[in-house]
């Protein structure tokens, strides 16, 4: 899965998961402070981290997972998501079911992306777009090289802003090739955190337990399907015009989607996501592990959700039309965020070495 390196520059190729990450290791002791209650998926890393084996999990009321193999799905057929920890490794599963095919998620992902990146960048803050352009593969063919800076100091919990520069940023690289891509997020104030989530894409309702065998054929797996309809998002990120449950489009007629949607609404299509979280800082690792993987889960689905409830906006469009728009809207994002940070980043990447 490593880029050619004929293609592109060194910098530009994305890093294969080092062995270690991809090697089973026993899950390292966890220490839990404070209310260990709250959102379901904190809760389930909770359970494991006390003992709870994934069958146990299953079987428990109201669980949102099933564990791989051998494991029975939940009554209610939501879900998505696979969680293993390691000494320094997160690993998780997403899968998120969508009313839609594979060729007509293709340009309402790259719609909502930009428009979603948009909308949430404002006074400096937000998504820079520092490279977007073709880009090819020996083995996964012509694809789209991007890489993004996100500033999101003001987004951070109070614990995080106490450690990290005034100006921050993540920095951002995707190659897609879809229907299969991939994502890095590094930072290089932390050069010991990293993300790396490898998505792919079927017309199916999640049904597809190997789909990323080759890629994690060592790691323990249990999955949960996340519900773009019926799952709950924080509160402060909820909309009533993206809620599917809600929603119904005009152009395909698709919305209104109830409890179990999955189960009877064709066509069908589902975005399997291999999450992981690098972190190797003693101390702070649970913190940001649970953290991160609650961010992580929360962005992918207000995003999925958007990609549905903004289908009218984007379901006439071409590849080339989309390609257009993704344009012009990295534009007028650029000119939000790049005006204040220009001069700042060779400040913060000083910064940074000194820090580290």
């Amino acid at each position: 899965m490593r880029p050619s390196d004929r293609s592109a520059p060194s910098s530009a190729i994305p890093r294969p998961l080092p062995a270690r990450l991809r090697a089973a290791s026993p899950a390292r002791p966890q220490t839990h402070t404070g209310n260990q209650q709250g959102h379901p998926l904190r809760q389930q890393r909770g359970q494991l981290a006390r003992g709870r084996t994934p069958q146990a999990l299953a079987e428990t009321p109201h669980s949102r997972c099933r564990a791989l193999p051998g494991g029975e799905e939940n009554k209610n057929g939501k879900l998505v998501m696979r969680i293993r920890s390691s000494s320094f490794i997160t690993h998780s599963m997403l899968y998120f079911g969508m009313w839609l095919v594979n060729l007509e998620y293709r340009i309402g992902q790259l719609y909502m992306i930009s428009k979603h990146s948009h909308e949430q960048s404002d006074r400096g803050e937000g998504v820079e777009v520092v490279q977007n352009e073709p880009y090819e593969d020996p083995n996964h063919g012509n694809g789209q090289l991007t890489e993004k800076r996100v500033y999101l100091n003001s987004k951070l919990p109070s614990w995080a802003r106490a450690v990290v520069p005034k100006i921050f940023y993540i920095t951002e690289k995707a190659w897609n090739y879809y229907p299969y891509t991939i994502t890095e997020y590094t930072c290089s104030f932390l050069p010991k955190f990293s993300i790396h989530i490898e998505t792919k894409y079927e017309d199916n309702k999640g049904s597809n337990d190997n789909i990323f065998d080759n890629e994690a054929k060592d790691l323990e797996r249990e999955v949960c399907f996340i519900d773009i309809a019926c799952d709950e998002i924080p509160e402060r990120y909820y909309k009533e015009s993206e809620d599917p449950k809600h929603f119904k489009s005009e152009k395909t007629g698709r919305g209104l989607l109830k409890e179990g949607w999955r189960e009877t609404h064709q066509p069908i299509m589902c975005s399997y996501k291999l999450v992981t979280v690098k972190f190797e800082v003693w101390g702070l690792q649970t913190r940001v592990e649970q953290f991160v993987h609650k961010v992580v889960r929360d962005i992918l689905m207000i995003g999925h959700r958007q990609a549905f409830a903004w289908v009218d906006e984007w379901y006439d469009m071409t590849m080339d039309d989309v390609r257009e728009f993704e344009k012009n809207m990295h534009e007028k994002t650029n000119i939000k965020v790049c005006n204040q940070h220009s001069s700042t980043v060779d400040e913060i990447e000083s910064h940074a070495k000194s820090s580290t």
